[in-house]
């Protein structure tokens, strides 16, 4: 028996496909900031590492439910909170959300995700099976 091969077989397909969709669900949000040169920049800088993240995290939530690893499990989680600091600091570059600070402890919002990414990513490189 055959396997048919799919998008999601092909890695650069499917990276394309998600740069496809996610720059596209965007658009909406750049189209004001074209013109300003120095935004520009720093908007492009976050759609393409959110482009990524987003990308890694899919191929990784594959790999965990074809695996079920710990391991796959943590870096998983670690590439959707990349995802989730890149759409805060995306939202945040273009003028639709202010800083999100923690009054309590005066920390802004993307640092503390930040910070529990790269524990993720710790716990799935160090953790013991």
């Amino acid at each position: 028996m055959q396997r048919r091969s799919g998008v999601l077989d092909n890695k650069l397909k499917f990276f394309a496909l998600t740069t496809v969709i996610v720059s596209s669900l965007i658009i909406p949000l750049v189209v004001p900031h074209i013109l300003h040169q120095s935004m520009i920049y720093h908007i492009a800088i976050h759609i393409v590492s959110l482009d990524i993240s987003i990308f890694l995290g899919l191929v990784s939530i594959f790999a965990f439910v074809k695996n079920s690893n710990k391991r796959m499990f943590f870096m998983a989680l670690g590439f959707v909170t990349l995802a989730i600091v890149e759409v805060i600091m995306l939202l945040s570059s273009t003028g639709n959300l202010n800083n999100v600070v923690l009054p309590a402890v005066n920390i802004e919002l993307p640092h503390i995700v930040l910070l529990v990414m790269i524990t993720l990513f710790g716990l799935g490189i160090l953790k013991a099976r």
